[in-house]
């Protein structure tokens, strides 16, 4: 039976009740737009939020979709609720996946001769097209990315010195990894990575604090020049719509378009 206990200026919201409170904030939305969103009363999602009342599976549902909240941490809501994940999680190798693989595959091949990678949640490449890794082995000189290869670790060490714009471009992945790193149920890998990442060398004050009030840029643009060379791009990043999977839903293609004339003259390899 979910309980709430009440302190002298404190109350100690349910499982689901925090998650709930936690995900209003996050929306910037008052308990009166999300009942007028989930077709339910705000009485109803402040007996829910404070622990007065035990929510139904479908009410749990309900409420995480007025909020829009990811199916990971709708998964999280519902075993908080005392109810099973509905959401599953197959792994990207899956024979499952395989059709989901050669989509992918078909975009990043149609996206040549400009780079685009598939990442996963914490930015770890999945699949790079030809120009992709073309472009990552002329910038890091042949050597091994990592494994798994990852682009906010790689930008922030090794590729950093041939980032031309990276106060512009520096600040727009961090501002981003502090939104997944906030957004949700608290994800210990996103946080690390973070941590790692604020840890480096000449990082500005202002880049430690996230700045929801920022509006985020809807294409980032990225220049980089190494030995002569300088090519220009703004990338793009997109997400599967509709999906019914946590692993389809966090997935991202990430397609770089180049930004001037004589970047869109540019092949990779270099000749």
């Amino acid at each position: 039976m979910a309980s709430t206990r009440l302190g002298t200026n404190r109350i100690e919201l349910s499982p689901v009740g925090e998650l709930l409170a936690h995900w209003r904030r996050e929306r910037r939305m008052s308990q009166l737009m999300v009942s007028t969103e989930a077709g339910v009363t705000p009485r109803h999602v402040s007996f829910v939020e404070s622990g007065r009342a035990n929510p139904s599976r479908e009410m749990v549902l309900t409420l995480a979709r007025a909020l829009d909240v990811p199916l990971r941490e709708r998964n999280q809501m519902l075993l908080a609720a005392g109810y099973a994940p509905l959401y599953r999680e197959t792994g990207f190798d899956e024979e499952s996946m395989a059709r989901v693989r050669a989509a992918l595959d078909r975009m990043l091949a149609h996206h040549e001769p400009y780079p685009a990678i598939v990442m996963d949640r914490h930015w770890n490449v999945l699949r790079t097209n030809d120009a992709a890794a073309a472009m990552f082995d002329w910038l890091l000189d042949g050597a091994h990315p990592g494994d798994p290869p990852n682009v906010v670790r790689l930008m922030f060490t090794r590729l950093r010195p041939y980032v031309s714009n990276w106060e512009l471009t520096g600040e727009a992945i961090v501002q981003r990894v502090h939104r997944e790193a906030v957004g949700g149920v608290p994800d210990p890998e996103t946080a690390r990575l973070l941590d790692e990442v604020l840890s480096a060398p000449e990082i500005p004050d202002a880049w430690r604090r996230p700045d929801f009030a920022a509006t985020a840029l809807p294409l980032l643009p990225v220049e980089f020049s190494k030995a002569g060379v300088e090519v220009r791009y703004f990338s793009l990043v997109t997400t599967v719509g509709t999906p019914q999977d946590v692993t389809l839903q966090e997935l991202r293609v990430e397609s770089f378009f180049p930004a001037d004339e004589r970047s869109e003259k540019h092949r990779w390899p270099l000749a």
